[in-house]
């Protein structure tokens, strides 16, 4: 049954969300404010650093090895093919459950990598043992005396079918996890903890919940792990403790389903958190992205004054030092916790998820990053913050996970007496806190602990390599000997007074293009913006449909303009382009509310809408820039000059959808005025305001009158009055296959030239999962693919290829994931989708599902709220392969079908038969699967593991093939090229005198 998404929050005695005021701060400015705060005095500063190089050269003294993890990570650096080939093996192998496939996974990442250039090469016997597996040698040959061990490998390792190779892999990734983990279940964990002497916080391993029913397993774990800890506990400060991640309780922790966060989340939560009181345990909220921050202080602050916990002082939170809200942070707890008297504890942490943050922010088009780009900033905040945390003392008791020796040092000497906890990740800085313990005495030292079966394992052990195995990382410095102590221990301080500001190779989001300016987006996480939001109104009436006198007036005046227009030049025209993008994002709110209010756009979908009407604006201006400004000049013989020149072809008819309205209908005549055409635009009749909208500000862009003509109206009689005008020079349209074929047979009736049809049409989109993929992400991109936008995009996921042993558990995701799903009124933020476009769209989805339920079988079906006419509950049909649709049903219907692995290669051809080749989805960590696939399928876009939908202008030109479209891509490098005439100039040089180049050489 589909949720009614609710609005409800709870009053907080602190404004957590005025921390969101700073999380896009300026980096020079957040820096500078560090460095006044003068976190590690100067005075400290150089004793703390002598310290750390001492400590650092102690830590390499004492065990040449080090742990197995550090080992690993300094011979298998993440600058290696091998270090990748590893990380991309160990992330997919374990959950693998067919043998075929992992024999090929292993053979593909295996036999590409020089692993007998790592054997020996560590002082490490469980590295070397690893490498011995990786190299499928251990059981077979002697690489001894070998003149091409390398190539003795690849020979072998074109054996990886034999059952024994395949074993001896999975073991050696085996020995390897278990360094990571500290046990397979609880029980395991806490015997080896007390085994080897550790205080542990326990991580109990999994990805997010993406499901009710993956939120109450996680509950059930960290409820049991809590009982088993309890039973020998001895305080907060001194028995185990665990770690808990609030994305793993809901499927729908975020921002915008703040609502459902308290209904849902928060009980299992104070379930969880009574527990742990009663058992004086140490219970932290694990810190996750940056969008999740106040969310998460929101639901520590009402923990925190829950009467049910009594006095217990263990609960607590991490964060994260590379957010540049991390100083600020610190303060606010100290006062909540003063103010609702209970102590917290606070894990200081570096951060784990800043490449994922770094992305997010670019592609979110957002004014900064959330984090600081550069490694000594994350450190000098650190330091700010820890200052600032032992000056918090008695209200929150600080604990610093951290395996730098600089930091280390420097956090005992700002403590000084004031009781502190250090923390270190399992299989970790052994070596750094055995050399600290010789210097300082005993140390409060907490091991962070995951527990869980392997398979589980990887997704953590991939975020550890990441975080841990690059070049630049302290763990792979500290016991390189390459390195001397005093660069590994050196001064966070004054590295960033000698370069306060961010990275060089990290551009700000809007210019990370370099050539052009990303478009801006709004970070809808962020309360203020969404309340800003929700006020913009926008009662402009529809514009008037156009009659036969109008489309003959704008013809005449159109082709009148055209000349000088594109005697205007690229560079003229550009200018124009540009100053219509920044009207689009200077007027951008008021263009998504009527995308809300018109088109029953989400607010998500309706930001994306105004960014890619932006992009297309200065993409295509770029473009005129590069080709319209001058002639190209062309290799001849000497005494004469040739040149190609590209021109307009004259009065354009840009006819653009409902489904993106402002998108497309901005991108279609931005291309046709950037290559020097005057343009008729039609809108879908069912979204004239927003065209009109549109209209006005490339008017106030600077664009002539004359040059581009709004006609609303119906297709019957507007559109083909446009198509049948004897001054018509060329046709771009977007929208459905069968109304393409009539434009297309129209134009190919009428005398006089022939002129160029640009169409975009739909397609039978398929994704193809095979048994590597990993549940979470096929889940989301499924999700998203199928039923982002009500599933009224074209290239919207259509038909879900599934491997048979993997498909139920999948499956069960999907119909899990589908239920958490929000539909209803899209001006609310909280809803997922939205209503179909009218009442015609509806019912032919409702003639479609009829015919499924008729003839094949309903998986989920998501049944709207009464009253809610055009609201279409999504839906998922499994269907063989013989019963393929043959034409796109345009909506969130998914139909599901099974294959075999000795099927694909028939799947594939029975999909490529039906005619169509927009977009095409593969999930797959092997390279050699994906290539299959795109070889069986013609799409004009392929996407990777990730979405299917939402192309970005100028980094995925978007456009299919076949009865998909005519191309070129719109948003690529020759999206022009069909929009212009080429006109070639050859001159005669040597009549007026010979060639001044040749004569002067």
């Amino acid at each position: 049954m589909a949720r009614a998404a609710g609005a409800s929050v709870i009053d907080m005695a602190m404004d957590w969300d005025r921390l969101d005021g700073g999380k896009y701060q300026d980096e020079r400015k957040a820096v500078a404010a560090l460095l006044a705060s003068d976190p590690l005095p100067t005075a400290m500063r150089t004793a703390v650093q002598k310290e750390a190089a001492l400590l650092v050269t102690k830590a390499r003294l004492m065990d040449r090895r080090g742990g197995m993890v550090e080992s690993f990570l300094q011979e298998f650096s993440l600058s290696t093919p091998e270090g990748l080939a590893l990380m991309g093996l160990a992330e997919a192998l374990l959950r693998t459950p067919d043998a075929g496939t992992r024999d090929r996974l292993i053979a593909e990442k295996i036999s590409t990598a020089d692993w007998a250039a790592h054997l020996g090469q560590s002082d490490s016997l469980l590295v070397n043992a690893s490498t011995w597996g990786l190299m499928l040698t251990g059981r077979l040959i002697d690489v001894s005396g070998l003149d091409d061990a390398s190539g003795t490998i690849r020979r072998l390792a074109a054996r990886v079918g034999e059952p024994i190779v395949r074993t001896a892999v999975a073991q050696a990734l085996r020995i390897m996890g278990e360094q990571f983990i500290l046990g397979r279940t609880i029980e395991d964990a806490l015997a080896r903890a007390t085994s080897d002497n550790l205080l542990c916080s326990f991580d109990m391993l999994g990805e997010g919940a993406r499901t009710e029913l993956d939120a109450e397993r996680y509950e059930g774990a960290y409820a049991q792990a809590i009982a088993a800890i309890g039973k020998v506990a001895t305080g907060p400060e001194s028995a185990h403790g665990i770690s808990v991640k609030l994305s793993a309780l809901s499927p729908r922790y975020e921002a915008t389903q703040e609502g459902r966060v308290w209904s849902e989340l928060y009980p299992r939560l104070k379930r969880l958190a009574d527990m742990a009181a009663a058992a004086d345990i140490n219970f932290t909220i694990d810190a996750e992205e940056a969008d999740r921050l106040v969310l998460s202080l929101k639901l520590l602050e009402r923990l925190a004054r829950e009467p049910s916990l009594g006095a217990w002082r263990g609960l607590g939170l991490a964060v994260q030092a590379y957010q540049k809200r991390a100083a600020e942070t610190i303060p606010l707890l100290a006062a909540m916790a003063k103010d609702s008297g209970r102590r917290l504890m606070v894990r200081l942490v570096k951060g784990a998820y800043w490449d994922s943050e770094i992305k997010r922010a670019q592609t979110g088009g957002r004014e900064d990053y959330p984090v600081f780009t550069t490694k000594p900033a994350t450190d000098l905040s650190y330091l700010a913050a820890a200052r600032a945390l032992i000056a918090a003392h008695p209200y929150l008791y600080a604990q610093f996970a951290t395996h730098n020796a600089h930091t280390l040092v420097a956090v005992r000497a700002m403590a000084r007496s004031t009781p502190i906890e250090h923390q270190r990740l399992h299989g970790m800085g052994e070596t750094l806190y055995a050399a600290a313990g010789e210097i300082f005495g005993p140390l409060s030292l907490r091991t962070y602990a995951p527990v869980g079966a392997h398979e589980d394992l990887l997704p953590y052990l991939v975020r550890r390599l990441l975080e841990n195995g690059a070049n630049t990382s302290f763990v792979h410095q500290l016991l390189n000997d390459d390195t001397p102590p005093d660069v590994v221990a050196a001064d966070p301080v004054s590295k960033v007074e000698s370069q306060p500001g961010p990275h060089p190779r990290i551009p700000l989001p809007r210019y990370m293009y370099g050539d052009r300016l990303n478009s801006f987006g709004i970070d809808l996480s962020i309360a203020a913006q969404r309340e800003r939001l929700a006020h913009v109104k926008d009662a402009s009436p529809a514009p008037v449909d156009a009659t036969r006198e109008d489309i003959a007036a704008a013809f005449a005046t159109a082709k009148a303009a055209q000349p000088a227009w594109d005697a205007l030049g690229g560079l003229g025209r550009a200018e124009i382009l540009r100053g219509m993008a920044d009207m689009l994002e200077g007027h951008r709110e008021r263009l998504m509310a009527i995308a809300v209010h018109e088109a029953g756009k989400t607010w998500p979908d309706a930001v994306a809408e105004v960014r890619e009407a932006a992009d297309f604006c200065r993409y295509y201006a770029l473009l005129a820039e590069r080709h319209f400004t001058h002639a190209q000049p062309l290799k001849g013989p000497a005494g004469e000059t040739n040149a190609l020149e590209l021109h307009g072809r004259g009065v354009f008819a840009c006819i653009s959808p409902w489904n993106f309205p402002l998108a497309i209908f901005t991108g279609q005549v931005a291309a046709a005025l950037a290559a020097g055409n005057s343009v008729l635009a039609k809108p879908a009749e069912q979204t004239p305001r927003i065209a009109a909208a549109a209209t006005q500000l490339f008017k106030r862009a600077g664009l002539p009158d004359d040059v581009l003509h709004l006609l609303p109206g119906p297709g019957e009689t507007v559109g083909a009055a446009l198509i049948g005008h004897p001054d018509l020079s060329g046709v771009a349209f977007t929208g459905g296959t069968d109304t393409a074929q009539v434009i297309n047979r129209s134009l190919a009736a009428r005398t006089g030239p022939i002129l160029p049809f640009i169409a975009e049409t739909g397609g039978l989109n398929a994704m193809f999962v095979d048994t590597t993929a990993q549940r979470e992400q096929v889940i989301d991109d499924v999700i998203l693919s199928a039923f982002g936008s009500a599933g009224q995009r074209c290239s919207a996921l259509r038909i879900l290829f599934l491997p048979e042993e993997t498909a139920d558990i999948l499956i069960a995701g999907l119909k899990g994931a589908m239920d958490v799903l929000n539909l209803g009124d899209p001006a609310n933020f909280a809803n997922d989708i939205g209503p179909v476009i009218d009442a015609p769209a509806k019912i032919a989805l409702d003639a479609h599902l009829a015919h499924l339920k008729a003839t094949a079988k309903i998986l989920k079906e998501l049944k709207p709220a009464a009253g809610t006419p055009l609201l279409f509950g999504p839906a998922m049909a499994e269907i063989s392969l013989n019963e393929l649709p043959d034409k796109e049903v345009f909506g969130p219907i998914l139909h599901v079908v099974r294959y075999a692995d000795d099927e694909l290669e028939m799947a594939g051809h029975a999909l490529a038969e039906k005619g169509f080749g927009l977009t095409l989805g593969i999930h797959s960590r092997l390279d050699s699967f994906a290539n299959r696939v795109r070889a069986l399928v013609p799409a004009g876009n392929v996407y990777v593991n990730r979405s299917i939908i939402g192309a970005v202008v100028g980094v995925q030109p978007f456009g299919g093939e076949g009865l998909s479209g005519t191309g070129p891509k719109a948003g690529g490098p020759h999206a022009l090229t069909r929009y212009s005439v080429e006109r070639a100039v050859s001159v005669n040089i040597a009549a007026k005198g010979g060639d001044p180049v040749l004569l002067n050489l």
